[in-house]
């Protein structure tokens, strides 16, 4: 049987509501269940967060028209943080951060205005100002969400060499040379990848040991499975599937997507059907197969996150407002949920580290 460490949990939140910031959970292993020990509070729209490899840092994008991003120390006995600086986003509605696996520089992606930028961090965890501000071009089919473009997650491959930023209005994946020492981005060649009109690209995750990658696709309700050339950054699509039953007819978008620990499964979040979608890996062709949709457990399935143990799912679902603990079965990828739920106002993101 796996033995589950403890863990801090951080949850972000839309503050819009009854939510009072970021709220700090200490994870039980044994049990799957999570306990409110700290909150964060006056931090506005803290939406997305990402840990500093040290586990001493937290970062937070602040989702507002004005957007900002900030920087937090983290004791890891009581769960507090304390604000360390905020840098501006350069942008609106910054809806995703990601931290370089060196520690060296902060991604954020602008939902609003479509820009990417990157900062640099201190030895202390602050931040420093912009470093780098990429301002996306163009539009795609959907008269409504795209008009213009709309950043929607930067995320950074393995090797810490390259950025991939979806972009819901543009129906692409836009590739970037990072130079993580001086946070700086240059457009890759081949500079993107074009998915179909109208899929709405959102989150992307790579496979833990395997040159694939995982991208889900918000407006339509697909993942597409990737090859991926580590080499040069580059994407073939394996394909897509549906992230939906076939006898499902309302309405639903997808939200977030994660790659197993193992390397075996990979879900995503539906929201609208309300569930888990869970599809197992071919080890040799990195394509999917779709195995079920099981309920998250609660309304709008905004984001969830798996321990890095792989024994454990948190989905947050954010119109019931809370976490559901699912347990996760090795062998065929699927969730149990178990009787542990954590009421919070508004979640949309969560991260962990070990205690």
């Amino acid at each position: 049987m796996t033995i589950v460490p403890d863990q801090l949990v951080f949850v972000g939140t839309y503050t819009t509501g009854a939510s009072k910031g970021i709220y700090v959970y200490r994870l039980d292993g044994a049990k799957g269940a999570l306990e409110l020990i700290n909150v964060a509070p006056d931090i506005v729209n803290p939406s997305y967060l990402d840990v500093h490899p040290t586990g001493r840092f937290l970062y937070a994008v602040n989702e507002n028209e004005e957007g900002e991003v900030s920087a937090f120390s983290i004791d890891i006995t009581s769960g507090r943080l304390e604000l360390l600086n905020r840098s501006s986003a350069h942008g609106s509605d910054p809806c995703h951060i990601s931290i370089d696996p060196s520690g060296s520089c902060a991604l954020i992606a602008n939902y609003g205005s479509g820009n990417i930028c990157a900062y640099a961090i201190g030895t202390d965890g602050r931040l420093s100002e912009v470093r780098t501000n990429i301002q996306h071009h163009g539009n795609s089919v959907n008269p409504i969400e795209k008009k213009t473009p709309h950043a929607h997650s930067i995320n950074i491959d393995p090797s810490n060499r390259f950025a991939f930023a979806t972009d819901l209005g543009l129906d692409q994946v836009l590739v970037y040379n990072l130079d993580a020492s001086a946070c700086k981005l240059v457009l890759n060649d081949p500079p993107f990848f074009k998915v179909a009109g109208g899929q709405g690209p959102r989150h992307f995750d790579f496979h833990p040991s395997g040159p694939y990658a995982y991208l889900i696709n918000e407006m339509g309700n697909t993942i597409t499975a990737f090859s991926y050339d580590v080499e040069h950054g580059s994407l073939s699509e394996i394909h897509t599937v549906s992230t939906l039953p076939l006898d499902f007819y309302g309405t639903s978008n997808c939200a977030d997507i994660h790659v197993h620990p193992s390397g075996k499964f990979v879900y995503g979040s539906n929201r609208g059907h309300d569930s888990i979608c869970v599809t197992r890996i071919d080890p040799n062709s990195g394509g999917l197969t779709v195995l079920e949709f099981p309920s998250s457990g609660g309304g709008n399935p905004r984001n969830f996150a798996i321990d890095p143990s792989g024994t454990y799912l948190f989905a947050a679902n954010s119109t019931t407002e809370n976490i559901v603990t699912f347990r996760i079965d090795s062998k065929s990828g699927g969730l149990e949920p178990i009787s542990y739920v954590a009421d919070i106002p508004n979640p949309v993101c969560i991260k962990m580290i070990p205690l």
